[in-house]
C-alpha cells in the first residue's frame, strides 16, 4: 500500500489485469472467511463480513465468488482455517514496514516474509520494533454520489465523529478512532453515499525517501510481498514517487 489511501490502493489493484484480479479475490476470500468465523455468515449482524463483502464489491468481486465464501467458511463446504499474523520489519534505507496476513501455515508464511526482506536489504524484526511509528486507525471510503463539497463533508465528518475527512477525485475518505469505525461507516450510508470500504489502517506517522538502488530494491520487495497470496496489506512509510500512486 502506497501512503494511506485505500481508494488509490483500490484503483491501482482494479488496474494490474486478469491475473491480478484474481490474486485479490483470493484475498478477500480469506477475509471474508476469518469474518464470517469470528461474527457468524449474516452481514446485517457481523459488523466485519459487511464491511469486506463491501470491499469486495468494490473490487468487482463477482456475488458467486463472494457466496461461496461465505458458505466455505460456515461450514456448508470443504474449508480451511486462517490464521491473522502481523509481520513487522525494516527495509532498506531504515524504511518501517509492517506485513499483515491470512495463512494456513504459519511456518510457510513466516519463511516467504523474512525472505522477501533479506533478498531486498531488509530484516525481518521482532513485534512492535517499527509499529510504534504508526497509529492504527479507521478509515471509511465512499464514492461522493450526492455532490457533498468541503465544507458539507466536513460537517458530516464532525456528526460522525471522524477527526479527519478528504473530498478528491468523485470520492469522501474519513478517518477515525478505530473503535467508532463502523458509526462513520453507518453515518456515511445514512447519508447516501455508496460505501467503497471500510478498514482499520496502519498510517505512518512520518515519512521518508529512498531513491537510486535503494528505492528499487523497495519497490521489489513490496511487490514480492503484495503478489504473496498470504500477505493481505503491506504498510510502510516511504514516500514513492507519483508514478506508483496512479
Amino acid at each position: 500500500m502506497s501512503g494511506h489511501s485505500k481508494w488509490n490502493n483500490i484503483k491501482n489493484k482494479k488496474a494490474k489485469g486478469d491475473a491480478a484480479r484474481s490474486k485479490i479475490f483470493t484475498k478477500i476470500g480469506r477475509e471474508i472467511a476469518v469474518a464470517v468465523k469470528q461474527g457468524g455468515p449474516d452481514p446485517s449482524s457481523n459488523s466485519k463480513l459487511y464491511d469486506v463483502i463491501q470491499k469486495a464489491k468494490a473490487n468487482n468481486m463477482p456475488n458467486d465468488n463472494i457466496v461461496r465464501s461465505i458458505k466455505k467458511a460456515s461450514g456448508e463446504l470443504s474449508t480451511v482455517d486462517y490464521f491473522e499474523i502481523v509481520y513487522e520489519g525494516y527495509g532498506i534505507g531504515g524504511s518501517a514496514v509492517i506485513v499483515e496476513c491470512l495463512t494456513d501455515n504459519k511456518n510457510r508464511t513466516a519463511g516467504d516474509v523474512r525472505c522477501a526482506f533479506d533478498k531486498n536489504g531488509g530484516s525481518l524484526g521482532q513485534t512492535n520494533c517499527v509499529s510504534y511509528m504508526f497509529d492504527k486507525r479507521g478509515v471509511v471510503v465512499a464514492e461522493n454520489t450526492i455532490g457533498l463539497d468541503d465544507d458539507s463533508a466536513f460537517e458530516l465528518a464532525i456528526e460522525a465523529g471522524a477527526d479527519d475527512v478528504s473530498v478528491e477525485d468523485g470520492m469522501v475518505e474519513m478517518t477515525c478512532d478505530c473503535s467508532i469505525l463502523a458509526a462513520v461507516r453507518d453515518a456515511v450510508v445514512e447519508k447516501g453515499l455508496n460505501l467503497v470500504s471500510a478498514e482499520m489502517i496502519w498510517i505512518p506517522q512520518t515519512m521518508i525517501t529512498l531513491d537510486g538502488e535503494n528505492l528499487a530494491k523497495f519497490r521489489k520487495m513490496l511487490d514480492t510481498l503484495e503478489d504473496n497470496d498470504d500477505v493481505q496489506n503491506v504498510y510502510h512509510n516511504v514516500q514513492l514517487p507519483e508514478e506508483d500512486e496512479e
